[in-house]
């Protein structure tokens, strides 16, 4: 019988994709919001395609202020929008 395989939707563009192929940005339980690659930090979690337009699209909709229930300033989504070119790059 075949493993059954997370699946989790991106909040940017709302596709169910597979979960390790997502980006989960979380909020630290200090308020920090961070991205979380591994997938096992802790803190409230949200999930987003690799890719800087799914970033914008979820900026857009004010979709990381409704997942963390906060005011997500602009420059948190510099720095997401940053560490996410960053790591594409590698």
């Amino acid at each position: 019988m075949p493993r059954k395989i997370p699946m989790r939707q991106c909040i940017g563009c709302g596709e169910m994709k597979e979960k390790k192929s997502l980006i989960r940005v979380i909020r630290t339980p200090d308020g920090t919001i961070l991205l979380d690659r591994t997938g096992r930090a802790n803190g409230r979690g949200a999930y987003l395609c690799d890719d800087p337009a799914c970033l914008a699209a979820a900026r857009k909709k004010k979709a990381l202020n409704r997942a963390f229930k906060i005011q997500i300033p602009d420059s948190i989504y510099e720095e997401l929008t940053v560490e996410m070119q960053a790591a594409g790059q590698e």
